[in-house]
């Protein structure tokens, strides 16, 4: 106890917050008294383990309904339409999808929506169990039986402050826990952010984190980077589901194109080939573009139809329109975003292209259409070195 209070005490940002967070409690206690700290120090104790039980059973929840709710999807045969479609339609279509083909959106959604009926569930009956307590302890019951006894008022408002700034006490030691381990959380998962260096640098965190945060934890915490990282991807993958859904309707000039370009092609192998010729000798790279993004912020969105009457665009506008060129001769293609090689060493955002071979066991084949000026990007050795995808 001695060498907790002692960390307490050391004026340092953290300990000065749980110094706060004690004091405030403590006083608000006692001008409660010892029957309305009572009250409050049951409603927090309900309010934490109402967000503890809610989360364990929203995460098993989502965990053994995710694979049911994924088989739904796919016996609904849901595909998206080739034909303009207006926002509404494209958010429907890009959420369904995805909710059915990424796992870990699909258990998020689950999981949000599971612990948001659950802290529902225990608030409607929040009101029963309060009035409960409220009945146990009435205000002003201590003060009637002390008056009745003839017992002065005074020594009982005393004892009742004294309980109350004891119960206030325990309260704001709650919640100084809880402020704990919200920055236990913060500087796990985010290890570089702002302000995780003066809070690593405090004596009562470490000692808080090391003694009562990492047993709990354990490795989850730890995996804390890892899965930000994979959320982040996942994300990614949403956006290129994105383009998927917009890009679904196939201009009559594209098709036709598409068309005479793989007309004497018969393999799935040799259509894709076709095309990435085509698109990576048509299609020139927009440097304008690129610097006014890179220099400005300002970013010039663009669809397959623009890139295939302006013959250029940067990656995402190449990799778009193979996609969609490569759909209206009945390839199943996505566009796939990450980091590419800048050969200097370095990587910087990028995106291309996936084609699955159905007549030759299904396999999917990479390929870079906008890089085909500086080589053969169509599926070579080592392509995953210089293109790192987000997933």
């Amino acid at each position: 106890m001695h060498a907790w209070v002692q960390t307490l005490l050391k004026p340092e940002p953290v300990a000065l917050m749980a110094v706060l967070i004690l004091l405030v409690s403590l006083i608000t206690g006692m001008r409660r008294g010892a029957s309305g700290s009572a009250k409050h120090l049951f409603f927090f104790i309900w309010q934490a383990a109402a967000v503890v039980v809610s989360l364990l059973l929203a995460g098993s929840g989502a965990m053994y309904a995710s694979p049911f709710v994924r088989d739904w999807l796919v016996e609904r045969g849901i595909a998206i339409p080739r034909e303009e479609m207006g926002g509404l339609k494209q958010f429907w279509y890009t959420a369904i999808t995805s909710l059915r083909d990424f796992e870990l959106l699909r258990f998020g959604a689950l999981f949000l929506l599971l612990y948001a009926l659950l802290r529902l569930l225990l608030h409607a009956v929040e009101p029963i169990v309060f009035g409960l307590v409220d009945g146990l302890l009435p205000r002003g019951r201590d003060m009637r039986r002390t008056e009745r006894s003839g017992t002065m008022p005074f020594i009982s408002g005393t004892a009742s402050r004294t309980t109350g700034a004891m119960l206030g006490a325990l309260l704001g030691g709650g919640r100084a826990f809880i402020a704990m381990a919200c920055l236990f959380v913060y500087v796990s998962i985010l290890p570089n952010a702002f302000g995780t260096d003066i809070i690593r640098d405090s004596a009562l965190y470490n000692k808080t984190a090391s003694e009562l945060l990492d047993p709990v934890a354990g490795d989850v915490l730890k995996r804390g980077p890892v899965f930000t990282e994979a959320v982040e991807a996942e994300f990614r993958r949403v956006l290129e589901r994105k383009y998927d859904v917009i890009d679904a309707a196939i201009p009559p000039n594209i098709e036709a194109a598409a068309a005479a370009v793989t007309k004497n092609s018969p393999t799935d192998e040799q259509k894709a080939r076709a095309l990435y010729d085509w698109v990576g000798t048509r299609i020139a790279y927009d440097w304008d573009k690129a610097d006014n993004y890179v220099e400005r912020g300002i970013w010039k969105e663009q669809t397959p139809t623009d890139t295939f009457a302006t013959r250029k665009g940067v990656c995402i506008d190449v990799a778009r329109l193979y996609a969609v060129m490569a759909r209206s001769v009945g390839l199943e293609v996505r566009v796939v975003t990450g980091v590419g090689a800048t050969g200097n060493g370095g990587y910087g955002p990028h995106a291309w292209n996936e084609v699955k071979l159905a007549d030759a066991g299904g396999k999917w084949i990479p390929l870079d259409a906008t890089w085909a000026s500086s080589g053969d990007w169509f599926n070579p050795q080592g392509f995953s070195k210089s293109h790192i995808r987000d997933v």
